[in-house]
This record gives structure tokens, sequence and C-alpha cells, in this order.
């Protein structure tokens, strides 16, 4: 499993930049295999995490043309400034306690 840690400074973002960041997630999940999302925002710090089941999966979401499209808007106004790290995971546990 791979996962992909994006870490940005917020600029403006507006109504374009909600409506985008939804169909970037639509699309990954439905056409790019993606395994799971998670998003923090505090302040102007951004981080999500993306989680695919290989590299090649991530390769292919890096070369989506509408991908593309949103990471020329987000370097033209969405973002001061952004980070991308993609890490292989090496191990994975979890605590799950029983709900009552």
């Amino acid at each position: 499993m791979y996962a992909v840690i994006f870490r940005a400074k917020a600029a403006r973002q507006d109504q374009a930049y909600s409506d985008t960041v939804a169909r970037m997630r639509e699309l990954a999940f439905e056409q790019y295999g993606c395994l799971e999302f998670v998003a923090v925002t505090e302040g102007d710090d951004e981080i999500a995490i993306s989680y695919w089941p290989d590299e090649a999966a991530v390769l292919r979401w890096k070369q989506d043309q509408e991908h593309s499209l949103a990471q020329q808007y987000g370097r033209e106004k969405w973002y001061k400034s952004y980070r991308v790290d993609v890490v292989e995971v090496k191990r994975s546990y979890a605590f799950n306690p029983p709900q009552e």
C-alpha cells in the first residue's frame, strides 16, 4: 500500500475550490482505486492523506487530466505553497474497541 501526503499553506479558497475538491475525491475513488482519503485543516495549514493499493495507481492518478488541471489552479490561486510526499506503507495496525 502507498500513501500520498499533501501538505499545503492555503490561499484564497472559493466555491470553485470546494467543488473541485469534491470532484477530485470522487474521481480518485471511482476511477483510480483510492482506498481512503482524510483531510484536516487548521488555520491556513492543510494536510490530506490518501491511501492507494500500489504505486501504479498513484501514478495513474497523478497523470489524470482533470487532476492536472486542479493542480494548476492550486498553484495559481488556491495555495501559497504545497508539498507532496509519496510513501510506501511498510506496516499498519489499528485499535478498534468494540462498540456498545
